[in-house]
């Protein structure tokens, strides 16, 4: 089966998974091009560092590939799958590097605004991070795709392989957990101007 360029957008994960898995490489390059930017973003706000994304979001990619061709529609969205083995590799990667500082993370810029929007939403982002790396994994897993990511409570339930009660007592938690921990610094991040 071949796509018409316009059409990619209204193709779903799964069919252009089980296009590629009989061969079709053009599903492979849009499922790349729709895929790798969530693999990454959600990479690298678990781990903080770009590079480290950049490898979890290409393994990520790898092992789709991988299981293309024995892909069962119907059982889980790809989606939802890719966020599974990212967060996983993720944390594998996170218990691997304890002990490394939080001054070595690199700061994530946001190069849509000005320089002082940039410094403090860059000041924001690393006390977030600093903040999120101080939860266990399993709270900044959920915190992450649900407030980060957008993703529903059954979607990070299915992800996390967990139940959807205990992705709202994981999110629950680990907000409070950040409020905790981020409690008496509005004016240091700019939070008492707005």
């Amino acid at each position: 089966m071949t796509m018409a360029f316009d059409a990619d957008n209204d193709v779903s994960d799964e069919a252009l998974l089980g296009l590629y898995g009989n061969g079709d490489r053009r599903a492979a390059r849009v499922l790349t091009v729709r895929l790798t930017p969530l693999a990454f973003r959600v990479a690298l706000r678990m781990l903080g560092d770009r590079a480290e994304a950049e490898d979890i979001a290409q393994e990520a990619m790898l092992r789709l590939w991988k299981v293309a061709p024995d892909w069962r529609r119907g059982e889980a969205r790809v989606s939802t799958w890719l966020y599974r083995v990212v967060t996983n590799l993720a944390t594998d990667r996170l218990r691997r590097r304890r002990g490394v500082g939080l001054d070595e993370a690199p700061e994530i810029e946001d190069t849509s605004a000005g320089a002082c929007a940039q410094m403090i939403e860059g000041d924001r982002m690393t006390a977030l991070e600093g903040a999120l790396a101080q939860l266990p994994a399993r709270q900044r897993q959920a915190v992450v795709l649900r407030h980060l990511e957008g993703l529903s409570n059954p979607e990070i339930a299915a992800a996390m392989d967990i139940g959807v009660e205990a992705v709202e007592s994981l999110t629950a938690r680990g907000k409070r957990a950040l409020a905790a921990i981020l409690e008496g610094r509005r004016t240091e991040l700019g939070y008492d101007d707005e």
